[in-house]
């Protein structure tokens, strides 16, 4: 009784604390169970539902290896020499492939990306001879995309493709007109007196121009002479081949680019005879996109400050 318990007051508040005390603890519990299970539930959701990368499984019995290169030819993306070059040995190396087609709808690139395809795939033909590999053509097959593709055992297209564009360009702007006309004065410091090679907010110097055309030829000559050893015999050279202009599925096939008409589908089918059709492509995860896209904004944006923004390419 409380006039028998001079403390009942203190004692009624702290069972009263108590309480309140272990329903808040029983509250937060309950709190992180369902955040925990919300979260087990997007888990499962981004398992099933996202393209996590890497390639198909394999499965027992002889296909058709298939290898998308699609979009621009860079050391980024899914069009890298990395990428395209580890679906390849994947696919020369699986015991079940009978044959390599690889769908291209590309403008083009990198030289240097386009031309390390090329020796892998000349590599990996010497090496596995009974494997035949195969370009199908969609939209376009331009520059870089066409680079690759001479090297394989033929090519395939439909009457609509665009093909060709053998050459190479190094583009840019010039500023020192605008510059003039708001009063802004250029102040560039170098250390070696080509640094600021092709400066768009310089004036044009001849001599550099003259050594970016020559650097220009030369990847030129290296991107013809590698159509000429990929196609042989079977191409009809005129004077505009490797003038840098394009032609559709049925010129090219009259000119030698392209051997005949054919899809995916029809190449696996009627050549190499297995209608199985696995996708090796090699696609970047959800990290892997992150981190990369990262470095490679930091990276261009260092390089852009140090060397300059100029380079050639393949399209």
């Amino acid at each position: 009784m409380p006039e028998n318990n001079p403390q009942w007051e203190r004692q009624l508040l702290e069972k009263i604390a108590f309480a309140a005390l272990k329903e808040q603890r029983a509250k937060r519990r309950w709190g992180i169970f369902f955040k925990l299970a919300v979260l087990s539930y997007l888990v499962a959701v981004l398992v099933l539902v996202v393209d996590w990368g890497g390639t198909e499984k394999i499965v027992d019995g002889k296909h058709t290896a298939l290898i998308n290169l699609r979009g621009t030819i860079e050391v980024t993306g899914d069009a890298s020499a990395e990428k395209i070059n580890g679906a390849l040995q994947s696919a020369f190396e699986d015991k079940g492939t009978a044959g390599i087609i690889m769908r291209i709808n590309s403008p083009g690139g990198s030289p240097v990306q386009s031309g390390i395809v090329f020796d892998e795939i000349r590599r990996l033909r010497t090496k596995y001879p009974e494997i035949p590999l195969y370009v199908v053509v969609e939209d376009l097959c331009a520059s870089g995309g066409y680079y690759i593709a001479s090297a394989a055992d033929k090519i395939f297209v439909d009457k609509a493709s665009i093909l060709g564009s053998i050459g190479v360009l190094m583009d840019g702007f010039g500023f020192t007109g605008t510059m003039e006309k708001f009063g802004v004065e250029r102040r560039l410091l170098t250390a070696g007196m080509n640094k600021g090679f092709l400066d768009p907010f310089s004036p044009q110097d001849a001599k550099q121009k003259e050594h970016a055309q020559v650097l220009l030829g030369e990847i030129h000559r290296q991107f013809i002479d590698v159509v000429r050893k990929g196609r042989g015999g079977r191409l009809k050279e005129t004077p505009e081949m490797f003038s840098g202009l394009m032609w559709t599925g049925s010129q090219s096939i009259r000119m030698g680019l392209a051997d005949d008409f054919g899809t995916v589908d029809s190449v696996a089918r009627d050549l190499i005879k297995a209608e199985t059709i696995l996708d090796y492509s090699v696609k970047e995860n959800i990290a892997e996109r992150f981190a990369k896209r990262l470095g490679a904004e930091m990276g261009q944006s260092m390089a852009f400050r140090l060397f300059g923004s100029d380079r050639a390419v393949l399209r």
